[in-house]
């Protein structure tokens, strides 16, 4: 049986990506065009899918990692703080990633039955949610397989 470790990251959070886009379990808020997604940064992002993409990333993150809380994603989607190392003689400062836009996910996740809230530890993923990164960690093996599929040709 395939299983989520068996396939490449890139690859199934592709996949995950359109199919939460499919299936409208996520909505993009209306604040999204004014926010950034770090301390650090300046612009909001450009992708068009960057709300479906995000969420795929984080719900995968949560399955490897889980139980994990919006602080400890905070610090994986964070990024070094510009400018900061000009002269590298001090160490190198990082900045942590949008806790709001991880907290209206893993909210959005919730209400679509993927992930769980795990008394005092964080949030943890469903069975429905292990069991939809499996069969798409499944669909990708196969297409990588399959060399007549043309996304990965």
């Amino acid at each position: 049986m395939t299983s989520l470790y068996d396939a490449p990251a890139k690859d199934v959070i592709e996949e995950l990506t359109e199919t939460l886009q499919t299936e409208s379990a996520l909505d993009e808020p209306e604040w999204l065009q004014y926010t950034t997604t770090g301390v650090d940064r300046e612009l909001p992002p450009e992708q068009e899918d960057f709300w479906a993409r995000r969420a795929a990333s984080i719900l995968r993150k949560v399955a490897i990692d889980g139980p994990v809380g919006v602080g400890t994603l905070e610090s994986e989607y964070g990024d070094a703080k510009q400018g900061t190392t000009r002269y590298r003689v001090r160490p190198r400062q990082t900045s942590g990633g949008s806790g709001s836009i991880i907290r209206t996910i893993l909210q959005q996740l919730e209400e679509a039955g993927y992930v769980e809230v795990a008394e005092g530890e964080g949030r943890a993923v469903t069975p429905d949610g292990h069991s939809l990164l499996d069969e798409t960690a499944a669909d990708v093996l196969e297409s990588i397989d399959n060399p007549d599929l043309q996304r990965y040709a």
